[in-house]
C-alpha cells in the first residue's frame, strides 16, 4: 500500500500486486511529480505550489534499510567494535595458555576454561549476527538502487506496472523446481532394477552367517547416568574452546569417556527390539491399516536403540565393519499393538524381556549392517523376514556439529520398507539428535520433521519429534499425521513421548493408547566373539569395550587409537595402490546403497 496526497487535499490509496510493482509505480509518480513541479516553476499558475503531489509508502521501512540509508557508517563502527573485540578475546586465550599447567592459577582451571569456550563461543556467534546483516543491508542497497534505475529510465506510461511475462515465471519456477527435486532422492523402483545384477548377487556369496551358532545376546546396553566427572569437564572445556559453532565435528577426537560400550551399527540393530510390531505391518487388510501399523512401530522403535538417559556417544564403525543378529519370533505374537497395558500377553505382565526360541511356530527376522563409505561415513543395513515377505533397506549417513552447549548430529539419508506381497514400498527418513547439557548431566533429545510415503496407496505420514523449548515445555514429544494424499483425508493423529506413552486417534473418532515402556522387547541373537570374523562390531571394538566396562578410560584410548590408525594405513594402502573399496553386502545405486541379495529379488 502506499498513499498520492495532492496539494489540493485530496489523497488516493494505491495497492500493488507486489514490491516490484509498488516500487516501479512510486518512482513514475515521483518522477511525474518532478516534472509538473520543475514546469509550475517556470510558469506560476493562480500561486500553484510546486510540489503538487506527495507519496507515501505505508510500509515502515526494514531496520537493513534504515541502517543502509539513514547510517551508511554503523556497519563499519560495528566491524571496528568486533575487531577490538576478537583483539581482546586474542589477548585472554594467550593469557590463560600462558599460565602454569599446575598451581593455584593454571592454564586448565575450570572457570578459565569455561570463560574461554564462552567467549570464543560468543564472539562466533555476534560473528554469524554481523555476516547475516551485512548481507540484507547489500540485498536492500541493492534493491533499492536496482528500482531507482529502471524507475528513471522508463518514460513510458505502459512500463509503469509491467506484469510479470510468462517466461519470467518459468523460469523462477524452474529455478524452484530444480533446487527441490535436486535434494529429494527419488529411488528407482526395486521391482524394474537390472536382472543381470540380480543373476551376479545370487551367484555371489550368500549369507556368510551360520545362525546355528547364535545364541541369546546378554548384553546389557543401558549406561551408568554418572554425568560428566570434575576431570572430564577440564577435558571438555579445553576440546569446546577450540570449536566453532557450526563446526562439522565428522574428523573431531571426541574423549573417549563419553563413548558408550556398542557401535553405531548394534545400535540400529536396537531399533528392531520389537519385532513382532514389525512384522505385523504386512498383516494389514488395507493399505491404510499398513500404513497406521508402520507409523506405530516406527514411533515406538526409537526408545529401545536409544537406550538410558545419558547422552554417550556409540562407536564411529571402521570401514567394512558389520554387524550380524537375527530374532525368533512366536507367531502368536505377531498381532497389531494393544490399547491398554492390562491386555498385553500374560508373560509380558511379568517381564519385558521375551527370549523366543528358533522354531517351526516362530518367525525369523535376520539383520546385517555395514559401514560401506568411510568419507562422508555412511552406513547401510537391511533386515529381513522371508516367512513374511518383509524387509527394510537403509542407509544413514551420520554428520555431526557444535552448537555450543550441546552437539546435534543429523541422520542424513533414507529407508525404504519393502511389503513384497503386496507391491508396497514405504520411503522414510529419520530424525536428527542432540546432546545437551554436555557441561553437566548430558541427555539426549530427538528433534525434527520426517516423513513417511508409501507411493503406490497414496498414503503418507509427517511425524515431528519436538526439542524441549527454553522455557518450560516437555520433552521428548513426538506429534504425527496420517494422511491420504487423493482425499487428503487425516486417517489418523498421534501425539505423546517416543519414550513414554504414545495415543493415536482415528478419524472413526476411535483412540489407542501404547506404553513403550511396558511393550515387550525380544532378545537378538548373536553369535559368540570367538566365531565372528575380525570385522564383525563386537569382536572388532571388544578390548575398547571391556576396558570402558572396567573403567580403564587410557587402556580403551589406547585401544580405539590403533584401530583408528589400523583404518588410516589401510587407507593410504588403497589410495597408493589405486584401489577402490568395495563393500562386502552392499552395492551403491544413484545416491543410495542397497543390500546385495534383498529379498524382493528374489520372490
Amino acid at each position: 500500500m502506499f498513499t498520492v496526497c495532492a496539494a489540493n487535499g485530496d489523497f488516493f490509496k494505491l495497492r500493488a500486486c507486489d514490491a516490484r510493482e509498488q516500487q516501479m509505480w512510486m518512482t513514475q509518480l515521483q518522477l511525474c511529480a518532478r516534472r509538473h513541479s520543475d514546469g509550475s516553476a517556470k510558469t506560476p499558475q493562480h500561486g500553484t505550489p510546486a510540489s503538487v503531489i506527495t507519496i507515501t509508502h505505508h510500509k515502515s521501512p526494514t531496520a537493513s534499510q534504515r541502517a543502509c540509508s539513514q547510517h551508511p557508517a554503523g556497519l563499519h563502527q560495528v566491524k571496528e567494535v568486533m575487531f577490538q573485540a576478537e583483539g581482546q578475546q586474542k589477548n585472554l586465550v594467550n593469557s590463560i595458555e600462558s599460565l602454569p599447567s599446575r598451581g593455584p592459577l593454571s592454564s586448565l582451571d575450570q572457570d578459565l576454561l569455561l570463560l574461554k569456550a564462552t567467549s570464543a563461543a560468543t564472539l562466533s556467534c555476534l560473528g554469524e549476527c554481523l555476516s547475516i546483516l551485512q548481507h540484507n543491508v547489500c540485498q536492500a542497497a541493492q534493491h533499492i538502487t536496482h528500482s531507482h534505475i529502471q524507475g528513471s529510465n522508463t518514460d513510458n506510461i505502459s512500463n509503469w506496472s509491467r506484469p510479470k511475462t510468462a517466461s519470467e515465471d518459468h523460469v523462477k519456477n524452474g529455478e524452484l523446481t530444480r533446487n527441490n527435486t535436486s535434494t529429494i532422492h527419488q529411488p528407482h523402483s526395486p521391482f524394474h532394477r537390472n536382472k543381470e545384477q540380480l543373476k551376479d548377487t545370487e551367484n555371489s556369496s550368500s549369507e556368510s552367517v551360520d545362525s546355528s551358532e547364535e545364541i541369546t545376546d546378554t548384553e546389557d546396553n543401558e549406561e551408568e547416568d554418572l554425568g560428566v566427572l570434575d576431570d572430564q569437564r577440564s577435558i571438555i572445556l579445553h576440546l569446546l574452546s577450540q570449536l566453532k559453532l557450526g563446526m562439522d565435528l565428522t574428523r573431531v577426537v571426541l574423549p573417549t569417556f563419553i563413548l558408550e560400550k556398542r557401535s553405531l551399527l548394534e545400535m540400529y540393530a536396537n531399533f528392531m527390539a520389537h519385532p513382532d510390531v514389525f512384522l505385523a505391518i504386512t498383516s494389514g487388510a488395507t493399505p491404510e491399516e499398513r500404513m497406521i501399523r508402520f507409523v506405530e512401530y516406527y514411533l515406538t522403535a526409537f526408545h529401545e536403540g536409544r537406550k538410558g538417559a545419558v547422552a554417550k556417544k556409540p562407536y564411529n564403525p571402521i570401514l567394512g565393519e558389520s554387524f550380524h543378529c537375527t530374532w525368533g519370533v512366536q507367531r502368536d505374537m505377531v498381532r497389531p499393538l494393544r490399547t491398554t497395558s492390562s491386555s498385553l500377553a500374560p508373560e509380558a505382565a511379568h517381564s519385558s524381556q521375551i527370549t523366543s526360541s528358533e522354531g517351526l511356530e516362530s518367525y525369523r527376522l535376520r539383520f546385517v549392517a555395514e559401514q560401506v563409505s568411510h568419507h562422508p561415513p555412511v552406513s547401510g543395513f537391511y533386515c529381513e523376514c522371508k516367512e513374511q515377505q518383509i524387509c527394510v533397506n537403509t542407509h544413514v549417513w551420520t554428520k555431526s556439529k557444535f552448537m555450543g552447549m550441546s552437539i546435534g548430529v543429523s541422520m542424513v539419508g533414507e529407508g525404504i520398507l519393502h511389503l513384497v506381497e503386496h507391491d508396497e514400498e514405504y520411503v522414510f527418513t529419520l530424525p536428527s539428535a542432540y546432546a545437551r547439557s554436555i557441561l553437566t548431566v548430558p541427555w539426549v533429545e530427538l528433534g525434527g520433521k520426517v516423513s513417511i510415503c508409501c507411493a503406490k496407496s497414496g498414503y503418507s505420514a509427517a511425524v515431528t519429534f519436538h526439542t524441549k523449548p527454553f522455557y518450560g515445555g516437555k520433552v521428548h514429544r513426538v506429534t504425527a499425521e496420517v494422511k491420504h494424499n487423493p482425499s487428503g483425508t487425516i486417517v489418523c493423529k498421534a501425539q505423546g513421548e517416543w519414550n513414554g506413552t504414545l495415543e493415536f486417534t482415528y478419524s472413526s473418532g476411535e483412540t489407542k493408547v501404547i506404553d513403550t515402556s511396558k511393550l515387550p522387547v525380544i532378545k537378538k541373537k548373536i553369535r559368540p566373539l570367538e566365531k565372528q570374523s575380525q570385522y564383525e562390531s563386537r569382536r572388532l571394538w571388544k578390548h575398547v569395550t571391556a576396558a570402558l566396562k572396567a573403567g580403564d578410560i587410557d587402556a580403551a584410548t589406547e585401544h580405539k587409537h590403533q584401530l583408528e590408525e589400523k583404518q588410516r594405513r589401510e587407507g593410504k594402502q588403497r589410495t597408493a595402490s589405486s584401489t577402490t573399496w568395495k563393500p562386502k553386502y552392499f552395492i551403491k545405486e544413484g545416491d543410495g546403497w542397497v543390500y546385495h541379495n534383498p529379498l524382493w529379488k528374489t520372490k
